[in-house]
């Protein structure tokens, strides 16, 4: 496999307060790779970073070869990495389209824009039958839907997920990992962040831990399973 995405020793700050401190792993092309870790692990703040929204302190990130670490979000987005937020972030005045397309606003081919939008609306059927209805009166399940098709819509080489099963039901959760592993069929590279550590570690073909600011193990996700320091620690055996 080639290395599509490669953090190398990166250390992020606010202010004074150091919230990532020489985070290194590598995504290859074609794999769910997960962050896993406590809430204030630095794991939202990496991804934040990759995607241009911070700046780090210190270290590099290199995306098919090419250093972006000082490029601005805007580039980094034209260059295939799309960012799904915790939270899901979604305009809620906005309907399900006007959403979709903010996703594609970068894109000028009218065509393949309509026939990406076309395939999230068959991954995520709810969205298509729901397209002119406003954002806000969708259930959290269904946000996450749109915010994951919104992101979608840049046509990414690197997708992004920050807890996208925060706050849903178990039968959500389930259907959301299942389009996970779908997209990855489909040829997405996927970067997950997820609370739901026994989840994301089944899933993912590598899952790094990241304590205190730093990564402090990593490996297979099925061998991270049946790790006893990962199982006594976020697995709660």
């Amino acid at each position: 496999m080639t290395a599509l995405l490669e953090v190398d020793e990166l250390s992020v700050a606010y202010g004074a307060i150091e919230a990532v401190r020489n985070v290194s792993f590598v995504v290859e092309e074609g794999q769910i790779v997960c962050l896993i870790g406590a809430n204030g692990a630095g794991k939202t703040t990496t991804l934040r970073t990759i995607s241009g929204l911070l700046r780090p302190r210190a270290g590099d990130i290199r995306f098919m070869g090419r250093s972006i670490a000082k490029e601005p979000a805007h580039i980094i987005l034209s260059r295939g990495i799309a960012h799904s937020p915790e939270g899901r972030r979604v305009f809620a005045r906005m309907s399900v389209e006007e959403n979709m397309l903010l996703g594609a606003y970068s894109r000028k081919d009218e065509a393949g824009v309509r026939a990406d939008m076309a395939r999230v609306y068959e991954l995520f059927p709810v969205l298509g039958q729901r397209k002119t209805q406003k954002a806000g009166l969708f259930s959290g399940g269904e946000q996450q839907m749109l915010a994951i098709g919104r992101a979608m819509m840049s046509r990414p080489k690197l997708l992004m997920l920050d807890e996208p099963s925060m706050g849903l039901s178990p039968i959500m959760t389930q259907l959301i990992f299942d389009t996970i592993k779908e997209l990855q069929g489909q040829g997405t590279t996927i970067l997950l962040v997820e609370q739901n550590a026994l989840a994301a570690l089944a899933l993912s073909d590598r899952g790094y831990v990241v304590d205190l600011g730093q990564t402090t193990l990593d490996g297979p996700g099925r061998d991270l399973l049946a790790d006893e320091r990962v199982r006594a620690a976020y697995l709660g055996q």
